[in-house]
């Protein structure tokens, strides 16, 4: 079988996510009546990080072992890596003991130069670039509460980063509309978001506009790991980019609203938003255990069925 990456979202195709989604579910449906299933049975899943991680590292390393795999933890700080050995000879070396890579750091082009040297699947845990599995996960939620997402609005308010960027992936794939409103500045970068064209997404100066009709309301905080030094600049210029009930009366009556977590209430996202009807964060934080545990098998093992 073909070594398969998936270092951003469109790496896949539509049919693929629509087999994963199918998969996330049956996945879940037996993590949620105590049934054992070991697809990955003396499988070897490890976990790179050069950034920080809660759920990343939880559900990756929770879902191989309830996929009956074993995972390992490296921080760079602690290995090689940390000491300049090359990324090209470290992806060598850890290919030919492991049988699966997360690995979550900074420039993309990293993940890139690992996949290109490694003998196993590597997955992009996250990047500044891009957040694949986390869309993969909160698609598989949009569909779980709401059906099919093809056709649907979604409204991204905040900065153009990595999980807006692959939003905007997403919606080429899988064929649905991103409304995307950012404070001056930190507009939409095409070419570094991955994008083939503009059909599938607009930006709006006005947060107010964008949130209007959509069938999904998203954000993340407004400075992102390896931004800090920009903290107090950035709540300076998203003042007005926080997810309110205002701005939710805005969208569709049964709108949903998501945000990947970590959440700051009162800047990005208001307390009754992140904690009121609209908001299925929970479940979206969980679904990126089942989403993951999906495409783990999927990269492994290709298309199975238990019917």
């Amino acid at each position: 079988m073909q070594i398969k990456h998936f270092l951003q979202f469109k790496d896949l195709s539509r049919d693929e996510f629509e087999y994963l989604f199918q998969r996330t579910r049956w996945i879940k449906e037996q993590f949620k009546a105590y049934q054992t299933y070991h697809p990955l049975h003396d499988r070897t899943l490890v976990m790179i990080f050069e950034k920080a991680s809660t759920r990343t590292r939880l559900s990756f390393e929770a879902g191989m072992q309830q996929l009956g795999g074993a995972a390992i933890y490296l921080n760079t700080r602690d290995s090689q890596l940390g000491r300049g050995e090359p990324v090209e000879d470290a992806a060598q070396v850890i290919s030919r003991m492991s049988d699966l890579v997360m690995i979550r750091t900074f420039e993309q082009e990293i993940v890139e130069r690992f996949a290109a040297h490694s003998r196993v699947p590597v997955i992009n845990g996250l990047t500044n670039e891009y957040h694949p599995c986390q869309i993969l996960a909160d698609i598989y939620t949009f569909i779980e509460h709401r059906g099919s997402i093809k056709g649907k609005t979604v409204a991204w308010i905040g900065d153009s980063n990595n999980v807006c960027n692959t939003w905007l992936q997403a919606a080429e794939v899988l064929d649905f509309n991103v409304h995307v409103s950012t404070p001056p500045g930190y507009e939409v970068e095409p070419e570094r978001a991955g994008l083939y064209g503009t059909d599938h997404y607009e930006e709006f100066p006005d947060p107010m506009e964008a949130a209007r009709d959509a069938d999904l309301v998203t954000t993340d905080v407004w400075t992102s790991m390896g931004f800090e030094a920009e903290n107090e600049e950035r709540k300076r210029d998203f003042e007005d980019w926080q997810v309110d009930a205002d701005m939710m009366r805005r969208a569709k009556p049964d709108a949903l609203f998501m945000h990947c977590l970590p959440a700051h209430r009162g800047e990005e996202v208001a307390a009754e938003v992140i904690d009121g009807p609209h908001s299925v964060v929970w479940d979206e934080a969980e679904n990126r255990l089942h989403a993951q545990k999906a495409l783990m098998e999927y990269l492994l093992l290709g298309k199975i069925s238990n019917d």
